[in-house]
């Protein structure tokens, strides 16, 4: 797979509109998107990957085999910026979800370790109503044991009801990379 950055944009009016189908991953603040972006591209170095939060801090975009673009969202949640900043982040964001024309799906990452809180609860309510494809995936799966993850897939499922069934993802033992690019393939 050939992937490329293209750029990192602040404001939508630098947003392509050249027709390419967009794939958006949103998340918290590191959760595991710019690694999942490597991961799925097979470029380790393609996203910047940082144990801080909110490194992300505009819409980053990539093209994927000249044909279509994932874009990393800032993550939500705690980041050690201003509220000032992280509203500048959220209302770019919703800007860009909010557009008819752009993104056509969204990936949409929630920590397995972590009970979904308020601010996934709002994600996942607003996902809904959004009317296009999304998938969740709970990511960091090998952090986890096997009962671990029954219990979180548990919790999670009953949370996220009326949507589709969660991927589990782990970077490090490439769990769910074929399952999440079968659906890109599928929604793009």
């Amino acid at each position: 797979m050939e992937a490329v950055f293209v750029k990192g944009i602040y404001d939508l009016k630098e947003m392509p509109s050249d027709g390419r189908p967009q794939i958006a991953f949103a998340g918290r603040s590191n959760v595991g998107k710019s690694t999942m972006l490597n991961i799925l591209t097979g470029r380790k170095k393609l996203a910047k990957v940082s144990g801080t939060p909110g490194k992300t801090r505009c819409l980053n975009l990539f093209l994927l085999d000249e044909k279509y673009y994932f874009v990393d969202l800032p993550g939500y949640g705690f980041a050690k910026v201003s509220k000032t900043q992280r509203d500048a982040w959220s209302k770019l964001t919703e800007a860009y979800l909010a557009r008819p024309d752009i993104p056509q799906a969204l990936v949409c990452l929630f920590d397995c370790r972590r009970k979904p809180d308020a601010v996934d609860l709002a994600w996942w309510a607003w996902l809904r109503r959004w009317g296009r494809p999304y998938l969740p995936v709970l990511t960091k799966a090998d952090k986890l044991s096997g009962n671990g993850r029954q219990k979180s897939l548990r919790e999670f499922t009953s949370i996220l009801t009326n949507g589709p069934k969660p991927v589990w993802f782990s970077a490090t033992k490439k769990i769910g990379k074929n399952e999440v690019l079968s659906w890109i393939r599928t929604n793009t």
